[in-house]
């Protein structure tokens, strides 16, 4: 993953997957709690499985302010380029 476009396809890959959402609902726009139905137990699966896919530690307290799904690709391309 070295582009955004590439951390959204992987990040929607996973919401898909793992979380068995509609890949229509997914857009950088959505809200991951009021749009997707995430709950917090969710968040933090999702951080374990953003774990393993990028092999960096995503900081707890930097994701809570995470809301969209725009949020989390800006958040993992942070990680991955730094």
């Amino acid at each position: 993953m070295k582009t955004k476009a590439e951390v959204y396809v992987v990040l929607k890959d996973i919401l898909v997957k793992e979380f068995e959402l509609d890949a229509e609902q997914i857009n950088l726009d959505a809200n991951l709690y009021e749009d997707l139905d995430l709950d917090s137990i969710d968040a933090v699966d999702l951080v374990v499985k953003l774990h393993e896919i990028t092999g960096k530690k995503v900081d707890p307290e930097a994701f809570k302010s995470v809301r969209t799904v725009g949020d989390v690709v800006e958040e993992v391309f942070s990680l991955i380029a730094a």
